[in-house]
């Protein structure tokens, strides 16, 4: 009577380590989070941030100077000769910012490759302006669609796309842990084909972010989600449970804050500045920047970089095919040797009852003739029992993952 309460409380216990146990996950994920996003954004300053003064006189050379020396490492100035060459700065991100001084000062930025570099370089130059006395005048060289003022949607697509492939994987590698790889890698081809359209009918007929160039955008949405896709379901393979992490550590703490959708690199610390330069994210953010504002500049480096993380996941495919391989010829053995096992236990309890019936006489031949049936019964029952019961507790125990894991990635 007494093991009852025993028997409950050993299940409430073992219950609650299993609860706390998973909270390992969230309070990593929040530790990562804050790291990366507060490393990333929290005090955004210019370090070599490219500037340049339109002019060729010696006081365009002193003006030019004068602001290297105050910024102290924060602006990169130059000189150009005329407002041609500014321009062609600005449309090929050469540069941020180009400042033509003069009885009437007129700035020329590039709102679409960045509006908080254009915010910062403004800041600047108004000042410099208002220290001449005169207003300053300013010049949107590569103004951004109706629909995105700020610049900063693409960004978000970015993270619209992201989380709808990595989610993805959750259910992939759950819902469909079952299934052979060449299926689950072909689930991840088709759900980044609807990723990447639900992308596009953001970007372009629901949002209006571009208005041109949807074609070149679905093109690097869909790459860049299934680069997302196949790597997340080749890592399913080894981290498992685990896998949702490991996903929001690439494509959500070190990407987003990479992509230069909100900060470009120049106004960001060193280490994700780093980033910025091979980061999948930061190749579609300004791949799609390059493709529709900047006349295709520089658009075949950052379709390289996605390219280039596409092939990783297919790698991890075929490394995940090797491994899957590898356990399932090592279950076999074990199967097999379990079965040989049991087998064995049988055979010997069949030997045993003749020789035993030979030396006690018919009526414990009888007996024995029990006695074998009791040991087959008891054989094939434990065996029955505990495959049947290692099965169901198997199969319950997947399910209970995959629904962790499917919880996990939908409530990140």
């Amino acid at each position: 009577m007494s093991a009852g309460p025993s028997a409950a409380t050993g299940s409430t216990a073992a219950a609650l380590r299993h609860v706390l146990g998973h909270f390992v996950t969230p309070l990593l994920m929040c530790i990562g989070m804050g790291l990366a996003y507060l490393g990333a954004f929290h005090a955004p300053e210019p370090h070599d941030l490219r500037v340049d003064v339109v002019g060729s006189g010696p006081s365009t050379q002193v003006l030019a100077q004068t602001l290297q020396d105050k910024s102290d490492g924060a602006l990169s100035v130059r000189t150009v000769p005329d407002r041609a060459e500014a321009v062609n700065h600005l449309r090929t991100q050469a540069s941020y910012g180009a400042y033509l001084p003069g009885k009437h000062p007129e700035l020329f930025v590039a709102g679409a490759s960045s509006d908080t570099s254009a915010t910062v370089v403004e800041k600047v130059f108004t000042k410099v302006a208002a220290g001449q006395g005169e207003p300053l005048k300013v010049t949107d060289t590569a103004p951004t669609a109706d629909g995105d003022p700020t610049g900063q949607g693409i960004f978000f697509l970015l993270v619209a796309v992201s989380i709808g492939s990595y989610a993805s994987v959750a259910v992939i590698g759950g819902a469909g842990a079952v299934l052979a790889l060449r299926i689950r890698g072909a689930l991840a081809v088709a759900a980044s084909l609807v990723v990447s359209v639900i992308g596009v009918v953001f970007a372009g007929p629901l949002f209006g972010l571009v208005d041109h160039g949807l074609g070149g955008l679905w093109a690097m949405a869909w790459l860049y989600s299934a680069g997302i896709l196949l790597i997340g379901v080749g890592l399913h393979t080894f981290l498992r449970r685990w896998t949702t992490l490991g996903l929001m550590v690439l494509f959500v703490m070190l990407n987003f804050t990479s992509s230069g959708g909100i900060f470009r690199p120049e106004l960001q610390p060193g280490f994700f500045a780093s980033l910025h330069s091979f980061w999948n994210g930061a190749g579609f953010v300004e791949g799609v920047r390059s493709h529709v504002y900047f006349g295709g500049h520089a658009l075949g480096g950052h379709v390289l970089v996605l390219a280039l993380w596409f092939v990783a996941g297919l790698a991890l495919m075929g490394l995940a095919g090797l491994a899957e391989s590898k356990r399932r010829r090592a279950a076999v053995v074990t199967a097999a040797a379990g079965t040989g096992a049991v087998a064995g236990s049988a055979e010997a309890g069949g030997a045993h009852g003749p020789r035993h019936a030979a030396r006690t006489g018919a009526g414990t031949r009888t007996g024995a003739g029990s006695g074998e049936g009791s040991g087959a019964g008891s054989v094939e029952g434990a065996g029955a029992g505990s495959v049947e019961g290692a099965g169901a507790g198997s199969v319950e125990g997947a399910e209970e993952e995959m629904e962790e894991e499917m919880e996990e990635a939908v409530g990140v």
